[in-house]
């Protein structure tokens, strides 16, 4: 299980992080990019699901490279990511965080970040890392 507060902490935890608020929800962005987001489903998308159980709040959206990654990331098959049909064409899953494992979570995470950091940023984190 991850909470929104671990999320938090590993996102902020990534050079140039900052946080906001979009439409209510907390998000983390790099430059003018979202990496991830808490994403509440909306009634209309709780009607969805008919009479299956809905994932479990709360949701985090993450942003994936692009729809290859998605589909990647999704045939992965880590507890809890999943996608719904208002995401499709879009590049990001959501993970419902009280299934999902903390290292799939801090891997995407990091994967969003990599890819939504300018060049420079990514390369110094690298380098930092060996």
């Amino acid at each position: 299980m991850v909470t929104v507060d671990e999320v938090a902490a590993w996102a902020q935890a990534f050079p140039g992080v900052t946080v906001g608020e979009w439409h209510g929800r907390r998000t983390w962005s790099v430059g003018k990019s979202s990496l991830a987001w808490v994403r509440p489903f909306s009634k209309a998308h709780l009607k969805r699901f008919g009479d299956a159980r809905p994932p479990s709040e709360p949701i985090l959206a993450v942003k994936v490279d692009d729809l290859g990654e998605k589909q990647a990331v999704l045939a992965a098959n880590h507890k809890g990511f999943f996608t719904i049909p208002h995401f499709d064409g879009y590049a990001a899953v959501l993970i419902e965080l009280r299934l999902a494992g903390k290292r799939a979570v801090r891997e995407a995470l990091e994967d969003a970040w990599l890819s939504a950091a300018p060049e420079a940023l990514v390369k110094s984190y690298l380098d930092g890392r060996h």
